[in-house]
């Protein structure tokens, strides 16, 4: 599977780039685009200062531009937090997509989004102070009505970005977790 992976509003760090081994020795081609150019963070607010300072407009050109000389083989859009939303609205937007894998973010739906059975997998903590449970439902339903095959995976007592060991967040049990599913997830498409 090809699949394109963006990082967290922390930037492009070392679990970023694990993550992505780790899905190539799964056998996956897997591109991780900077689009903080080099830039990572300590903490969330030096991290959403960074990313309000770009705009989501840059934001999304960089990650299509990243995206667009892969998108005919037919990519697996995946991200971390603020890169699972980035991946969400790129996916939506590729009539080619494989498959959405959603680590930690969601975005919001356009009220004209449409796919064809799009597989789409969501894995949050519960609770997450991003991700409300009354967002995530209203989240899945307007997934459900664009037409997304949608599975959502909650993680009780895990924080936010549970599955980066250099962040407080991390919790080893949810994070293997997250891995076992995803994997088999991406094995299925």
């Amino acid at each position: 599977m090809n699949i394109m992976l963006f990082h967290s509003t922390f930037g492009l760090r070392p679990a970023v780039r694990a993550a992505a081994d780790r899905l190539r020795a799964a056998g996956h081609e897997v591109w991780t685009p900077d689009l903080f150019e080099g830039r990572t963070f300590d903490t969330v607010e030096e991290g959403m200062a960074f990313q309000d300072g770009i705009g989501k407009d840059e934001l999304l050109k960089r990650a299509v531009l990243a995206a667009a000389p892969y998108s005919e083989r037919g990519l697996v859009y995946a991200g971390f937090s603020l890169g699972a939303s980035i991946g969400q609205t790129l996916a939506l937007g590729d009539d080619k997509a494989r498959g959405l894998l959603l680590l930690h973010g969601t975005s919001d739906i356009a009220a004209n989004a449409s796919v064809d059975e799009l597989p789409v997998q969501l894995h949050v903590a519960e609770p997450d102070p991003f991700e409300t449970d009354d967002w995530l439902s209203s989240w899945y339903l307007q997934m459900g009505r664009a037409g997304a095959d949608v599975e959502v995976y909650r993680y009780a007592g895990a924080g936010h970005l549970y599955t980066d060991p250099e962040l407080p967040d991390y919790d080893e049990e949810a994070a293997e977790a997250t891995w076992r599913v995803a994997l088999g997830f991406l094995d299925s498409l």
